[in-house]
């Protein structure tokens, strides 16, 4: 079985990129936290890796917007080589900060529109404070890969701009139709609802989008930070406790390992 290679995005102000990496080890693949610097000075490192995620925290303080700032570093010195990894068969995950990120980028939803960047944003929760709580999320497409289909999951979030918006209710619509919805945020009972169950006020409860090839994923809530059931806040009064966030990491390295089986890639170390 080929080895999954994956890279982890660094850039001043990232802070689970550690998190992220054991994640994706805990999976199966071997994982790399790389500085984007060294990916500009020589982009034909993205040609070992069949992953890259965006991990989150604060990238460049998020002085500008929310990812607004490593967003543009992708867009003038790396957007074609990401874009060429995606039509590779390859996959992108961004998390709450790659999230924004991919988001600002243009990179979610992906649809063909040269106005993409004006369709969809994050901006400040409506609270109009940082929200730090556990929340479900129910999957929305049955195409994005590192989606179980049906599955309810409960996971973390920690943002202070985690609110999506969309252009306008046409915009809305052809999102949902055309499958770029991944997780909708709801209770307990898979119901959708105010805040705190959609805990920053994002239009028709959006926790997550996928792109047209459902091979890049974008999530505001922190997969990483439930990798093991102690992390879960009642692990101990539970008898049956399932490591919700491990469900995207394995989903995408079996992707991988059942997609590029034949394809062999041997991993160099650049500078983190």
């Amino acid at each position: 079985m080929a080895q999954v290679n994956a890279i982890v995005l660094r850039a001043a102000g990232i802070n689970c990129d550690m998190e992220t990496e054991y994640a994706l080890e805990l999976a199966g693949a071997r994982a790399q936290r790389v500085h984007i610097n060294r990916i500009i000075e020589d982009k034909n490192l993205l040609d070992e890796f069949q992953i890259i995620v965006l991990p989150g925290g604060f990238s460049y303080g998020d002085d500008v917007a929310a990812g607004k700032i490593l967003a543009n570093q992708i867009v003038h010195h790396l957007l074609e080589p990401i874009q060429k990894f995606i039509e590779q068969g390859k996959l992108v995950l961004g998390i709450c900060n790659g999230f924004q990120v991919l988001v600002k980028a243009g990179i979610l939803p992906g649809r063909t529109s040269s106005e993409r960047q004006e369709e969809v944003t994050i901006t400040y929760n409506d609270s109009a404070k940082f929200e730090d709580r556990w929340v479900y999320l129910a999957p929305q497409t049955d195409r994005c890969v590192f989606i179980e289909p049906g599955r309810q999951i409960y996971l973390p979030i920690a943002h202070g701009e985690g609110k999506v918006v969309v252009k306008d209710e046409a915009t809305l619509e052809q999102f949902k139709s055309e499958g770029h919805v991944a997780f909708k945020y709801v209770d307990a009972n898979g119901r959708e609802g105010d805040y705190p169950v959609n805990p920053n006020g994002s239009v028709d409860s959006i926790a997550g989008l996928t792109d047209t090839t459902g091979r890049v994923l974008g999530l505001m809530p922190h997969p990483e930070r439930f990798v093991r059931p102690t992390q879960h806040p009642r692990w101990s009064r539970s008898d049956n406790v399932d490591s919700d966030g491990m469900t995207i990491f394995s989903n995408a390295v079996k992707y991988v390992q059942e997609n590029f089986a034949s394809r062999h890639f041997s991993v160099s170390s650049p500078c983190s």
